[in-house]
């Protein structure tokens, strides 16, 4: 089963991405790093609840 998550970044923690993770092989939250609008870089992004 696939839910809709939103990645959240870690350093002025605004919404920026919305993608899919399974819920059967990732458990714990997801951390990727993506590129942010508002800090202009690239920081890591955690799963919003």
């Amino acid at each position: 089963m696939r839910i809709h998550i939103t990645m959240q970044c870690t350093e002025c923690k605004s919404k920026n991405y919305i993608t899919f993770k399974s819920k059967t092989n990732t458990t714990g939250r997801v951390e990727l790093k993506k590129y942010c609008k508002k800090c202009r870089k690239h920081t890591p992004h955690k799963e919003a609840k």
